[in-house]
């Protein structure tokens, strides 16, 4: 049976409305869940949890399992991994999760990556479906038009028996975004310049709706980016409604709507989201003038434009303290040039940065070039079809002959994980997420940053803006 469409204005209010089975009160509602997605960090924990209570996975057919957060990214990797314990947990997830009948995602399928780069790229998330994982950053698949966000173990277990889940209702947070991206700059540079702007708890508790001409202008991949950064403005979810580059890039995928089934969900999809763009907004970010940007501090929030030295935190009182906790910890003072600053590694990688379009816009910056004596860096592909992709356009050989480690896929330095980290206080400039303490390593200083950044500084040897160097 195929339920109306709600007479809502909002693309998120639409998505919501289908998927409530009822409401609870209290702003609450039992919410159908279309997608579970696990990985080997919780997903034994959760599956673990079913059994012992005697209960089973409601839809085995709808969930799946991938193993990408504590493996090893090196060649020829196994179940070792240089994280304590870390064997117990990628055998135990997958033991759980095949005697529940699910799809796994192993270390040997072509088709293993990190969940919010598979999910997408396999077509397990669809625009108008509902996704859950135990991740933070599962608001990635917002890009489709899918309702993603993350949850805990618990919930997991629940959605997992049930196939539903109690949700307290989110308000929307509508931004739209005006203009294009001029050369060198990307859709990495545009979430960080607006989480900047609002903060880190900007959007706490909301699902963010991007809309304009500047969101229609991004390529899939671009709008993937911005929606996993939602995160780290504290947001529930992010959202973008879909049109025809979205329907482009579901098309064909393995697990996306065949035939006649296509004909009817393209119909679906078309009139969930008609007239979105003619709805009121609460922010407008215009990108004329938007440059690269690099994070200086401890959180996301704090990056400037590549040219802007590293703030006065004497200008902002109230937040003084983390500000001066940020400086002395990034061993930084107020009025440094980030263009100054020798790096010690460079990363490009993670549910972020890591699919084919980042490796590419490296791979251009790369070309003809060497990272600098004294740089690790070191390259992790998103996802195995990510890696064979590049692969097959020579990416790999550019990557390898400018002295970057090419990787197997997997999260790998993005937190520290499978106990392989950079060193103690060295300074990194990453294309991830997050740039908190400690999170790349004992005391590592990571400033986050565009691939294209992250590659230019690898060869420059310092924080570099990658319009300096342009493709070879």
């Amino acid at each position: 049976m195929t339920r109306a469409m709600p007479d809502v204005s909002g693309f998120f209010d639409r998505v919501w409305c289908l998927h409530e089975i009822r409401p609870l009160g209290a702003g609450r509602s039992l919410l159908a869940i279309d997608r579970i997605f696990l990985h080997e960090r919780t997903g034994a924990v959760a599956l673990e949890a079913l059994a012992r209570r005697g209960q089973t996975v409601r839809a085995p057919l709808r969930t799946f399992c991938t193993m990408d957060h504590i493996v090893d990214t090196t060649v020829g990797r196994s179940d070792a991994t240089r994280m304590p314990g870390g064997t117990a947990f990628i055998t135990a997830t997958r033991a759980a999760a095949r005697a529940a009948g699910l799809r796994v995602f192993d270390l040997d399928d072509p088709d293993q990556g990190i969940v919010h780069v598979i999910a997408p790229e396999l077509g397990l998330a669809l625009p108008g479906a509902s996704l859950v994982c135990p991740d933070s950053h599962t608001s990635t698949q917002g890009a489709l038009g899918a309702l993603a966000f993350g949850i805990g173990s618990t919930e997991a277990e629940h959605a997992l028996a049930t196939g539903a889940l109690r949700v307290k209702r989110p308000a929307p947070l509508r931004i739209r975004v005006d203009g294009g991206l001029a050369p060198g700059v990307s859709a990495k540079d545009l979430a960080l310049a607006i989480i900047a702007r609002l903060g880190p708890d900007g959007a706490s508790g909301q699902v963010i709706e991007y809309s304009g001409s500047g969101i229609r202008a991004l390529s899939m991949e671009g709008r993937m980016t911005l929606c996993n950064l939602a995160a780290e403005l504290s947001a529930f979810a992010a959202i973008i409604a879909p049109d025809d580059t979205t329907f482009e890039y579901v098309a064909g995928t393995p697990f996306a709507p065949k035939g006649a089934l296509w004909d009817r969900a393209l119909d679906h999809w078309r009139q969930l989201s008609s007239g979105i763009d003619e709805q009121p907004v609460d922010e407008v970010f215009d990108t004329t003038g938007l440059a690269p940007r690099v994070t200086w501090g401890t959180s996301p929030a704090q990056s400037v434009p590549i040219d802007v030295p590293v703030p006065d935190i004497g200008g902002v009182p109230e937040a003084g303290e983390s500000l001066r906790r940020a400086c002395e910890y990034m061993g930084l003072t107020p009025g440094t040039r980030l263009q100054d600053l020798a790096i010690d590694a460079a990363f490009i990688g993670s549910c972020t940065n890591g699919r084919l379009s980042d490796l590419r816009e490296a791979a251009r910056v790369l070309r003809g070039r060497r990272v600098a004596p004294g740089v690790r860096a070191l390259c992790v592909p998103g996802s195995s079809r990510v890696k064979r992709a590049a692969e097959a356009e020579g990416l790999d050989r550019v990557f390898r002959e400018a002295g970057f480690e090419w990787r197997e896929s997997g999260c790998s330095m993005c937190f520290y994980a499978g106990g392989e980290s950079f060193g103690r206080r060295e300074r990194v400039i990453s294309s991830t997420n997050r740039n908190f303490e400690s999170r790349q390593g004992p005391e590592t200083r990571t400033h986050l940053a565009s691939p294209a950044t992250v590659a230019a500084s690898a060869v420059a040897g310092r924080i570099t803006d990658p319009r300096t160097l342009g493709a070879s």
